[in-house]
């Protein structure tokens, strides 16, 4: 009689740091977060300075695994948000190293984000999210420049990102839309 044997696989190449704040936890991507953030993807109040339309059940996917190859391969990536309250997950925030087709280039400087259903907002988990996501970002990179992009018509972002010490460098289009580009410099 032959033994099957069971596969034995790699431990991920980083763990995705949990971060909790005193309504949220931030940690690593679920797949049972994959159905929330389609619906997400599907509200126009979501996604209206993100982008154009609505992403579909592909785009989301890869999304979330682009974030857990950030992680892997970086050490930095975003973190799903979850509602401890409810063990709702109600978006992401964190870094990123997208490789934007964008001018001036940011290639090889962390760009954080955030994004929040739209049932979320008005509530102050962005700015319970992003303290966090800054902080474990001021210690994790130390005293180096992160950027971040946002609509000029996304009024809420842009307070919220120069609460946190971004400031507006440039303007440009990236992908046909109007952008602000931000900067900061951490702090040791």
């Amino acid at each position: 009689m032959q033994s099957i044997s069971t596969p034995v696989l790699n431990p991920p190449l980083h763990q995705v740091p949990v971060l909790e704040t005193a309504r949220l936890l931030m940690r690593g991507y679920k797949p049972i977060d994959f159905e929330q953030y389609v619906a997400m993807w599907a509200d126009p109040k979501f996604y209206r300075y993100l982008t154009p339309r609505p992403m579909v059940e592909e785009e989301v996917w890869a999304t979330m695994l682009r974030s857990i190859g950030h992680w892997a391969l970086m050490g930095y990536g975003f973190w799903a948000i979850e509602e401890k309250e409810t063990g709702a997950f109600i978006g992401a925030v964190g870094f990123a190293d997208p490789k934007r087709d964008i001018v001036p280039s940011n290639h090889g400087t962390p760009e954080i984000g955030w994004v929040l259903a739209a049932h979320a907002h008005g509530k102050g988990y962005a700015t319970e999210a992003v303290a966090a996501a800054v902080a474990w970002g001021d210690a994790h990179f130390g005293a180096v420049r992160t950027v971040c992009i946002i609509h000029p018509a996304n009024k809420a972002s842009l307070r919220l990102a120069e609460k946190f010490g971004y400031l507006p460098y440039h303007r440009t289009t990236y992908k046909d839309q109007p952008t602000v580009m931000l900067e900061r410099f951490g702090k040791k």
